[in-house]
């Protein structure tokens, strides 16, 4: 697999912050909040739970950031850890909450492209992904809008690979029949 710069960027950085270069883990922290968030709004369906969740996220990252090996790892290793607290998060506030319906919708940035010409198919596509369960929602969102493959998909939400791949084909097929009107 061909590493683009900016992931070679992220994982000089990470060796740097393991050896305790601060402006190293401040520029990494920059990069990787809005990606951290937006993650844990697709879990969690609300944006101040989700900013709470990344920040408490972090902590955990700063403290384990001197183990982790290999520098490669750093994404799919911090996507569990703030799928970790959103999950703590969650249970805390309501056990047998139904994620789904506080989902509104998938923020636009995530799909926004520069060039976006077609809004209204946007439109419907961000509202296809808000009215998916949160397990798909999130494999859908690492998968497609994190380019993360799919072991990776796997380590970050802390199930099998073959659960990612489950997830992601009922994920698809309900979206194509929400988004050929046949739902």
């Amino acid at each position: 697999m061909v590493r683009t710069r900016e992931q070679l960027l992220d994982e000089y950085l990470v060796a740097s912050a393991r050896i305790g270069d601060r402006k190293a883990f401040d520029l990494l922290a920059r990069r990787w909040q809005g990606k951290l968030v937006a993650h844990a709004w697709r879990l969690t369906g609300d944006v101040d739970l989700a900013r709470e969740a990344a920040q408490e996220g972090w902590i955990e990252i700063v403290r384990g950031v001197g183990r982790l090996r290999d520098e490669r790892a750093f994404p799919a290793w911090a996507y569990q850890i703030v799928s970790r607290r959103c999950a703590r998060r969650i249970g805390r506030l309501q056990h047998d909450r139904a994620l789904a319906a506080a989902a509104a919708a998938e923020p636009g940035e995530a799909f926004a492209a520069p060039e976006e010409r077609d809004a209204p198919a946007m439109a419907r596509l961000r509202t296809a992904v808000a009215g998916l369960p949160p397990d798909q929602r999130a494999a859908i969102g690492l998968f497609y809008l994190e380019d993360m493959e799919i072991a990776d998909v796997a380590i970050a939400l802390n199930v099998p690979a073959g659960t990612v791949k489950t997830r992601l084909m009922h994920a698809r097929r309900k979206l194509r029949a929400v988004l050929e009107g046949d739902a």
